[in-house]
């Protein structure tokens, strides 16, 4: 394979090189996979070595946004899983509640667009959509297992006015928050059960929420 083929490769972002050579940008000291999603360096900026090793040895060092320096086979070296798992758990973490996907973006080293890009690719929905969805099965959780009043339970949940809310639950669910609240009332009558004492709480209340469809 000669340098031309590499660049091309490169260009191209073309994980199946992945390992097979690295690419040593000399204008800004980083050595990259050729898959990385940083903007193609220009040809006359570019190196190309056989190993991780040989790269750090003359002197470039590792992109923060590739992780050229991973194991093989590692999270970290499976980049699109592992971006997209980053993401569902800032997701999860309410970060694009409070900073947008702009920040979402920023957190994991992506443009918004290939933020974007990744996350359809896996989880057929952006990140507003997934945080949108996060929001409305946190709010059904305290709706069927706590007491809190429908208004505490919608800024709980994180959404910015109770219209939205109550819009967004209508949507996801096919029922008013009331509905949803009044239907685990109903069986838990049936089963004999208690009255809810309180939130759900703990590890893993959040993230996985994220794959429940209705």
């Amino acid at each position: 394979m000669d340098d031309e083929t590499r660049y091309a490769a490169v260009r191209g972002r073309d994980a199946r090189f992945d390992g097979v050579f690295f690419t040593c940008v000399t204008s800004t000291g980083i050595y990259c996979r050729p898959s990385c999603p940083a903007r193609t360096p220009k040809r006359a900026n570019v190196r190309f070595l056989p190993s991780a090793a040989a790269a750090a040895s003359a002197g470039f060092r590792a992109c923060r946004r590739c992780r050229p320096d991973a194991v093989p086979g590692s999270p970290e070296w499976n980049l699109r899983g592992d971006v997209v798992a980053r993401a569902v758990r800032l997701i999860a973490d309410g970060v694009v509640d409070r900073e947008g996907v702009p920040g979402l973006a920023h957190r994991v080293g992506y443009s918004t667009r290939q933020l974007q890009r990744r996350l359809v690719a896996e989880l057929g929905a952006g990140a507003a959509a997934l945080a949108r969805a996060q929001r409305a099965h946190t709010a059904r959780l305290l709706l069927q297992s706590t007491e809190l009043p429908v208004t505490e339970v919608a800024f709980a949940a994180g959404f910015a006015s109770v219209r939205q809310f109550n819009d967004t639950i209508r949507e996801l669910h096919d029922r008013t928050p009331g509905e949803l609240r009044a239907a685990v009332g109903r069986a838990r009558r049936r089963a004999g059960g208690g009255r809810p004492a309180g939130p759900p709480s703990g590890p893993g209340t959040g993230t996985c929420l994220l794959y429940t469809a209705d």
